[in-house]
Parts: structure tokens; sequence; C-alpha cells
């Protein structure tokens, strides 16, 4: 037996799934198993459902700060749990301790946030029609959904579950079959915080449990944060079933523009933590840089070594800068990449797996001399792969870097204050930015794709209305 945790929580309960099935889960750093995975099945997701659906009125009428006091105090356990929460994740999918601590922390910081949102989320009245009063509120869903990825669980998994309890919603959220663990001790976190049965479901299994939930008729909004493709899925599956709400948060090949005046050494700092951070996989991660051609010699050098410097290993250690891929299919799913690069381009750095770490270990690359329509250039890598090209205006960077289906994250590295705003302005993203790049962020601001890369946003100061509806109600006073 596992000494993890892993089984569904359903209604306030840890439970066995309904058919017994399981999956195995390996630890990429080693390839040793870690637990036996419950898949859930339509029963499963039945009995989440009516579990939630009973639990809501309830939850929905209780005051607004009494919900906002239970998401604090989930936000203090998380806290005292954060090394267990980072020890999770670590061992599902080769984050180093370090970070995974970071990811925790800001979990827990984003949870307080949404706390003081719960209570300010309300409607607008209208004094326009002079023998009426008119008001619109905001009314929870009911029961909704959340499917999350691997690469940054504990923090996603807040990013929806708690702003959608926040409104009013019970919620069943899908853990990623790469990434399970740390979901089901949120969930119990949760339950110990003081969220009644019911309100908080966390169920596991791979893209047919997702489809269930997508494909659902009494869940009335579902939240995804993966790829493209699967996004374009469950969009698919809401339209078939009861045109439920689709929030997609979805891939990204981000660009990052540098000038011959940007502060270089600064620059390729933030350059290689971006594209090599929890090993390139992220959403926003600057895979495709262009620099300056007058810079482009001394950025190569400075960029180069930065890469060379980084060490690879257990991600248990504390010297650790970078651990594996997720998995064994993700690591040969960049390795593939490299071969495209090998074969389109050059490599300055890398270029290849980094066997002498372990089998799911891919060397930091960089490659240059790749043409702007190469698969490498325009496909999401998922990796720590950066693709370095050159121009020499800033129109042609701009034209280039909105060259791409996505529009995640952008960034422009300038000294020159009125090319930083015009450059910002022309991007095509939804989050630029400017001497600084991913993952630099604002948990107070909406964080939301444009393009391909999804529809809606997280996080921000209308994260609790994401998860409401609005009603107007008209009051005729004239009588």
């Amino acid at each position: 037996m596992s000494k993890y945790e892993s089984r569904l929580f359903i209604n306030g309960d840890l439970v066995e799934p309904s058919k017994g099935n399981t999956f195995p889960l390996l630890n990429p750093a080693t390839n040793e198993l870690v637990a036996n995975i419950p898949i859930a099945e339509e029963d499963d997701i039945d009995k989440a459902v009516a579990a939630a659906e009973k639990a809501q009125p309830g939850w929905a009428r209780l005051p607004a700060r009494k919900r906002a006091a239970i998401i604090r105090k989930f936000a203090a356990l998380m806290d005292e749990n954060k090394h267990k929460l980072s020890e999770l994740d670590s061992i599902c999918m080769g984050k180093p301790l370090h970070d995974g601590l970071g990811d925790v922390q800001e979990a827990c910081d984003i949870t307080n946030y949404f706390a003081g949102l719960v209570e300010i989320a309300d409607g607008e009245t209208s004094l326009n029609s002079p023998d009426s009063l008119n008001i619109s509120m905001r009314q929870p869903f009911g029961v909704v959904a959340s499917i999350i990825p691997w690469n940054f669980p504990t923090m996603i998994w807040c990013h929806d579950v708690v702003p959608a309890s926040g409104a009013g919603n019970a919620v069943i959220l899908k853990t990623s079959e790469k990434a399970p663990l740390s979901g089901v001790l949120l969930a119990q976190l949760a339950y110990q915080a003081g969220f009644p049965p019911g309100i908080i479901n966390v169920v596991s299994g791979p893209g047919q449990t997702g489809a269930l939930l997508s494909a659902h008729m009494r869940i009335r909004k579902i939240s995804f944060t993966g790829s493209t493709g699967t996004g374009r899925a469950i969009m698919q599956a809401a339209a078939k079933s009861n045109l439920k709400t689709v929030s997609l948060e979805l891939g990204g090949k981000s660009p990052l523009l540098v000038f011959d005046d940007a502060d270089l050494e600064a620059t390729a700092a933030a350059a290689v933590k971006s594209v090599t951070f929890n090993s390139g996989q992220v959403c926003t991660a600057s895979s495709r840089l262009y620099v300056q051609k007058t810079a482009a010699d001394q950025f190569k050098r400075l960029v180069s070594q930065l890469m060379l410097n980084l060490r690879l290993g257990d991600p248990r250690t504390t010297n650790t800068d970078m651990g594996p891929q997720a998995d064994s299919k993700q690591a040969a799913a960049v390795a593939r990449y490299l071969e495209a690069g090998l074969q389109d381009g050059q490599a300055l750095v890398g270029g290849k797996r980094a066997l002498d770490a372990g089998e799911n270990f891919i060397h930091p690359t960089i490659f240059s001399n790749i043409p702007d329509k190469s698969k490498l250039d325009m496909e999401e890598v998922f990796g720590p792969v950066l693709v370095l090209h050159e121009f020499d205006t800033e129109e042609e960077a701009v034209r280039r870097a909105n060259d791409t289906e996505y529009g995640l994250y952008a960034s422009v590295f300038t000294k020159d204050v009125s090319r930083a705003l015009r450059v910002a302005r022309a991007l095509e993203a939804g989050n630029v930015g400017v001497n600084c790049t991913s993952p630099d962020g604002a948990y107070e601001l909406p964080f939301g794709g444009w393009k391909a890369s999804g529809i809606g946003s997280q996080k921000g100061s209308s994260a609790i209305l994401e998860w409401t509806q609005g009603k107007s109600v008209y009051i005729n006073h004239s009588a």
C-alpha cells in the first residue's frame, strides 16, 4: 500500500472508485512507483454531482463573511502544510522543492485575496426609469467543475476552487493524471477548514474522466487549464450537452523582444529563468526570443553561459535548478522537438537529453537559425527549449512576434519608455511584461489569453464574479 493518499474525495469522504480501476503514478526523477491512482467513472461523477447539488443551496445562503472566514482558515491550513504540499507536487512531476514552496506561498496569498473579494461581489442599481428601481444581481451557477493541469497543481487548484466556492458554487475538480496527490490533500484541508461536505469534491482519472465532466448535463460551468487541443474538445462537449459556460486557459508560444538598449545581463537572466523554470513546463514560458542584431552576439554569449550553469538533478536537493520533465511521455515529446530543431537549425547550447541526470531529463537548449515557420517555432514545446531569432527594426520584431495563433504572454526589454509602451500595445497577448517576463505577474490583475490561448480569465478583482451569473430585476413602483 502506498504511503500517499490518493482516493477520491466525494461528499466529505475519501472513497474508492466505483469500479476499482487505477493507473500507476511514477516518480519522474527515479521512475519508481509512487501510488496507484483511482479512475473516476460515470457512477463516481454522478455521486459527486448529487452531493454537490444537495450541499450547494445551503452554502450559497451562508453569509459571504462566513464563507470568507472559512476560506481564510483554509489558507492558514495550507501554510501549515506547505512542506507536505510541495513534497507531493515534487514527487508527482519533478518540481524542485524550493519552487514548490513558492507555488504554495502564492496559493496562500491568492486564497486570502479571494477571501476579501467574496464580500464585495455584488451587482448594480439603476434609477434611469422614473417609475422603476432596476437592479442587477450576481448569483452562483450551482454545480461547477474544474480540470487542472500538472505543472502547478496546488496553485491552479486555488485559482479555480477558491473563487468558485467563494461565489457560492459547489465544485467538482479533476486532478491531472500526472500530479494528482496534492489535490486530495487540499480537499481534506478545505473540509477541515469548515467547507461543508459536498461543496468541494476531487476526482482523478485520465481524459475520459474529464470528458464525463465536460458533457454532464447538471454541471453549469467548467474551467479548464491545459492544452489547446483538449480545450477544443471540452468546448465541443459543452456545446453538445447543456451549453455550459466554458472558461479556458490554454497554451502559449510567448515572444520576448530584446532591443539593443536593454540591460542585456538582466534580460538574459530573465529569459533563461522564463524558459527553464519548472523545466520549461509553463504555458507562459518565453520560448521565442527576438534580439536586435546590434546586440545579438553579446546577448548570445550571456544567455548561453547562464544555460550552461544550470544544475540538473534530484528535485529534493536544495542546489538543483532544474528537475526532470513530468514523465517519460513528456520527455519523449520534448526530445522529438529537439530532433526537429537540429534538422532545421543549430543548437548553441544543449539539444539533447540529459541522460546522465536521468531518463526524463532534458538539457536546457538554445536553437538559432530556425525558420519562422518551423514546427519548433510555431508549436508549444513545453520544455526548456529557447529559439533565438535576430531582427533589425521595431516593426519587424512586432510583426514576427505576433505571427502565431497563441497570445498568452509577451515581453519587451528596452530602456526607451516610449518604445516600451508602443510595443506593449502592439503585442497580441493577454499579458505583457515590460523589462520583465514570465513567470512574473500580479494576482490582483486578470490573467487570460488572446486568440487560441484561451477564453475568460483567472485571478484579478473580478475572479469571484467570473463564477456567477447575472440577473436583472425590474421593480415597478408607480402604484
